[in-house]
């Protein structure tokens, strides 16, 4: 927690566009797990449910969602005297990390039932995330409602395709 605590501290309360810039490529890192573990052959052979989005709706959606994480973290770690604002920026670090863990989990290794459990702590990491971000920022807050809805989307694919492929 010292890492964030001092992130949080380099924040200003003024706008800095600089400060939204950092957040927002720091939202965007786990991106990288995507592109270095992304659908292969393995997965386009997988049974899938017949609700399954097209491949190329998948990146314009993460795209907007990290662009709108960065700027809710942006907005929690500008608030920098509240005392929660350590707390929401270790929970949004918990969260990248297990945003960053699903790719190599389910197309690296294959393993759609591991991932599954990635993406079920990844919800409940979420969801503190944004009760976090809400108090410290209600804007912050409700910019994360559509990646909720996104990410309870995920559980219930990854849910259908480990169970269509056991």
């Amino acid at each position: 927690m010292p890492i964030a605590l001092n992130l949080a501290r380099m924040q200003h309360r003024r706008l800095s566009p600089l400060s939204l810039l950092f957040w927002i490529g720091v939202a965007y890192v786990p991106a990288l797990s995507g592109y270095f573990f992304g659908p292969d052959r393995w997965y386009h052979r997988l049974h899938k449910p017949d609700w399954t989005p097209p491949d190329s709706v998948f990146g314009p959606v993460w795209l907007t969602l990290y662009a709108t994480m960065g700027l809710s973290i942006y907005l929690v770690a500008r608030k920098d005297k509240h005392p929660l604002v350590p707390w929401a920026i270790g929970l949004f670090f918990l969260y990248q990390l297990l945003n960053a863990a699903w790719s190599p989990l389910f197309f690296g290794l294959h393993r759609p039932d591991l991932s599954l459990v990635c993406v079920g702590v990844q919800w409940f990491a979420l969801m503190s995330m944004i009760r976090a971000f809400f108090k410290v920022s209600p804007a912050a807050g409700l910019l994360q409602i559509p990646h909720l809805l996104w990410v309870s989307f995920a559980f219930a694919l990854n849910a259908s395709i480990w169970n269509l492929n056991r």
